[in-house]
């Protein structure tokens, strides 16, 4: 009886090897890798000859449809599909009272839950769901070991901004997690530092673009990072790093990391190929936090990788549109950049064809390794008995990237005229085309909420 599905003629890539061979898939998971001969007959055959076979990239760090990001979840999945992304983890926010808070008041995580759960309808690739922690209040407690069952195994706190915690609260938000075993995702910046520098900049009438990243330095980054990371030392809980965009920062990462069974962090494909002179041409578009920092940081963030000390590669996707940021002092605008759709092409072109880093490199920090650390036990890997989640990937084809292409609500992109080599051809979702050559092929609500496990960090 035939399967469904064959990819025959490519070269297949996992995280440790690249190899000729065809995949064999059915009733949406991996079947076989093996040569074409030894594996069944299939219904639909698709050619990938020249081509690479990669497991679908897993973005474990995007902001979809919330009090940051105008995407929905059909323009964010769209965008995700057509740049090989199979599977991302957005954020279940609970809602808090503040100055710039769009909730009219306090509500618990749990009904952040439900109603990005509901999204699945809007989807078309598979999503995950961090815990988003907005305020310091003890009613978290009971609702963490809930959400735990319900999938959610990661839970992120902000030390900056007006929804950022103290020290103390995190302290106590470690212990919680480490006794159940969910890891702490954490955003580190000195808000005091941050905040004073405004305060000066703004004093001083620094209103280019320019002067953004010296409101944001590298020593805040890095200050927080530190104490977080004692904390989270002292309570044993296991520690995931956010968008690292310096050395010092990466530094202090690397200090407390012993054999990565408890301590690991990401960085973004725009603090790999972009620095903050940037903002001389762009102006506010590529106003994130933290910022883009010096063309040694770059390097730094490579270094990182190719030393384990960073072993993640998320977007920090956040749509925007160019209006709310342009013409305005830069303190004024909204923070964030949109990547998803952009993020394998650009990363591959700066990371394999520039630095001449491996393949096998690039499916570790883009699928295998965000998918062991976030407990998606099903993904990142084309292992027989997985959900055959995979990116056809032409390493070869060169094109300039535009925003006129983003299926992101975006309509801007701070890679804008960038020429890049290497095209996503093809990306399947468990098995089934959700994007073909630049277009949209599945329906909205073929892609899950995938519930995850408590991932073990076994190195």
């Amino acid at each position: 009886m035939a399967i469904d599905t064959l990819i025959t003629g490519g070269t297949v890539v996992t995280a440790s090897s690249m190899f000729d061979a065809a995949v064999a898939i059915n009733d949406g998971k991996i079947i076989g890798v093996a040569k074409e001969d030894a594996l069944p007959e299939a219904d639909t055959r698709l050619d990938a000859t020249d081509q690479l076979v990669m497991p679908g990239i897993v973005d474990p760090h995007v902001h979809v449809d919330d009090h940051v990001s105008i995407d929905r979840y059909q323009s964010a999945t769209s965008a995700a599909a057509l740049g090989g992304v199979t599977t991302f983890i957005d954020f279940a926010w609970q809602a808090y009272e503040g100055e710039n808070s769009p909730w009219g008041e306090p509500a618990p995580l749990t009904d952040g839950f439900d109603r990005k759960q509901k999204q699945q309808r809007e989807a078309v690739i598979d999503f995950g769901l961090h815990g988003g922690i907005l305020r310091e209040g003890d009613d978290l407690f009971s609702e963490i070991p809930k959400l735990i069952e319900a999938g959610v195994t990661s839970f992120k706190l902000y030390t900056a901004y007006e929804f950022g915690v103290s020290n103390g609260y995190l302290r106590r938000v470690f212990a919680h997690l480490a006794d159940h075993g969910a890891v702490a995702v954490v955003h580190t910046e000195d808000d005091s530092v941050c905040q004073s520098l405004v305060e000066e900049l703004q004093a001083a009438g620094e209103d280019a673009p320019e002067a953004y990243p010296q409101s944001r330095p590298d020593y805040a980054e890095a200050m927080a990072a530190e104490d977080a990371l004692r904390i989270a030392t002292d309570t044993g809980v296991k520690y995931y790093g956010f968008h690292t965009s310096c050395r010092k920062a990466a530094d202090v990462i690397g200090q407390f990391q012993e054999d990565g069974t408890r301590v690991r962090a990401e960085t973004c494909p725009h603090y790999t190929v972009l620095d903050q002179e940037v903002h001389s041409e762009l102006g506010n578009l590529p106003k994130i936090a933290p910022p883009l920092r010096s063309a040694d940081d770059v390097e730094a963030m490579f270094e990182s990788l190719r030393s384990g000390v960073l072993s993640v590669v998320s977007t920090d996707h956040v749509a925007q549109l160019r209006e709310s940021k342009e013409d305005r002092p830069w303190w004024d605008g909204p923070y964030g950049a949109n990547g998803l759709q952009v993020s394998l092409p650009v990363f591959h072109d700066e990371a394999i064809n520039e630095r001449g880093l491996s393949y096998p490199f690039l499916v570790r920090v883009m699928s295998k390794n965000p998918a062991t650390t976030f407990g998606l036990t099903n993904k990142g890997s084309l292992d027989p008995g997985t959900d055959a989640d995979i990116v056809i990937f032409d390493p070869t084809e060169t094109y300039t990237i535009t925003a006129e292409d983003n299926a992101s609500k975006a309509d801007y992109s701070i890679y804008e005229g960038r020429e890049v080599s290497g095209k996503v051809k093809k990306t399947l979702v468990r098995g089934t085309v959700v994007a073909d050559d630049g277009d949209i092929v599945a329906d909205p609500g073929h892609g899950e909420y995938i519930s995850r496990e408590l991932p073990s960090w076994e190195m």
